[in-house]
C-alpha cells in the first residue's frame, strides 16, 4: 500500500507511509514498556495525521500478517503489541537516530569495497543485491564495483549462499593520486541527498513547524518519521569528503532542538490519547 500523508511547510511536501507512522507511534509509546495499544487509538492518532480509518486498519492488518504486530483481545476490544521482529526494527531505528546520527566525523579514510558479477539470467538477484547495497550505504563507483564508508559487515547482504561465489569484498583506503572527494561525487548523488536535508530544514527550522498539525503528538511523530527516513537514505559519508556547509550538520542540530522541545508536550498528549494494556512482547511461541 502506498497511501501517504502530506503536510506542507514553505512549499515543501512531507510524505510518510502509514506503516512508518504506526511504527513511530509504537516506538515512542510501547517499545521496552511491554504494552499493547487499543486499535481505536491508532485510528484516532492517524486520523489527526490525515490517514483514513480504512487505511489505518488495513495497514495494521498487514503488519499483523507480516509478523510485526500481535493481537490481544480484552472483551470486544482489540489491542496490538509488538513482536520481537518489530522491536528489532524499532531498536535499529533508534540506533541510527541517536547513536549514529546524520554526521559522520570519521577521518580514518577507510572504505569497504564490494565487487560482484552476476549473469543476465540472474537479473532478479542482481536487482535485489543492488537494493541491499544501497540500503547498507554503498554507492556504485563503477559497473560492478561499489563502495561504502567505514567497515561494513557484508554478511547480511550475502544471506543467499549462491551469491557468495559471485561477490568479493575488501577493506581499503584511497591512495594518491586518487581524489577521494571525486570518488564520492562519482559514487553518490550528493545533490539529491543535500536537497532532502534542505527540505527538512525548511519544514522544521522555524519557531512553529507544521502549523496546520492537530497537536504536538502529531508534530512529534512527523518529526521522528521524517528524520528517520532521511537517515535511512543517507550513506553517512565522512564529513571531510563532503562539500563545505553540508546541510546534514544544521539539520541534525534542528532535529535535536525540535525533539527536545516537542517530546514533553507530545508525551502529555499521548498520556491522554493512548489506551493501552500490559502485554509483553510476543516471542512467537504458542
Amino acid at each position: 500500500m502506498t497511501t501517504t500523508i502530506d503536510r506542507t511547510t514553505a512549499g515543501t511536501p512531507l510524505e510518510v507511509r502509514p506503516q512508518t507512522l504506526l511504527l513511530t507511534l509504537l516506538g515512542s509509546t510501547a517499545l521496552d514498556r511491554d504494552l499493547a495499544i487499543f486499535s481505536g487509538t491508532f485510528v484516532t492518532v492517524m486520523g489527526n495525521l490525515g490517514v483514513s480509518e480504512h487505511a489505518t486498519r488495513s495497514t495494521l492488518a498487514r503488519m499483523v500478517g507480516r509478523g510485526l504486530l500481535v493481537r490481544h483481545r480484552r472483551g470486544r476490544r482489540v489491542y496490538l503489541g509488538l513482536t520481537p521482529r518489530a522491536a528489532a526494527v524499532l531498536r535499529e531505528g533508534e540506533e541510527r537516530m541517536w547513536r549514529w546520527g546524520a554526521v559522520n566525523r570519521d577521518t580514518s579514510g577507510h572504505w569497504t569495497l564490494l565487487g560482484f558479477s552476476l549473469p543476465e539470467s540472474r537479473r532478479d538477484e542482481r536487482h535485489l543485491l543492488r537494493s541491499r547495497l544501497r540500503w547498507a550505504g554503498f554507492g556504485m563507483l563503477r559497473s560492478g564495483l561499489w563502495i561504502a564508508p567505514g567497515a561494513v559487515d557484508v554478511t547480511p547482504l550475502l544471506s543467499d549462499p549462491q551469491l557468495r561465489d559471485h561477490v568479493l569484498a575488501f577493506r581499503a583506503e584511497p591512495v594518491e593520486p586518487v581524489d577521494a572527494d571525486r570518488m564520492v561525487r562519482d559514487a553518490y548523488d550528493l545533490p539529491t541527498i543535500a536537497a532532502r536535508y534542505h527540505d527538512f530544514l525548511r519544514r522544521w527550522d522555524t519557531r512553529r513547524p507544521l502549523p496546520d498539525a492537530t497537536d504536538d503528538l502529531t508534530r512529534h511523530l512527523l518529526l521522528l518519521s521524517d528524520w528517520l527516513l532521511l537517515l535511512r537514505d543517507d550513506p553517512r559519508i565522512p564529513l571531510h569528503n563532503l562539500p563545505p556547509d553540508w546541510p546534514a550538520v544544521a539539520a541534525q542540530e534542528v532535529f535535536h532542538r525540535t525533539h527536545g522541545r516537542l517530546q514533553p508536550r507530545a508525551r502529555r498528549v499521548a498520556e491522554r490519547a493512548v489506551d493501552s494494556i500490559d502485554a509483553p512482547v510476543d516471542d512467537g511461541r504458542p
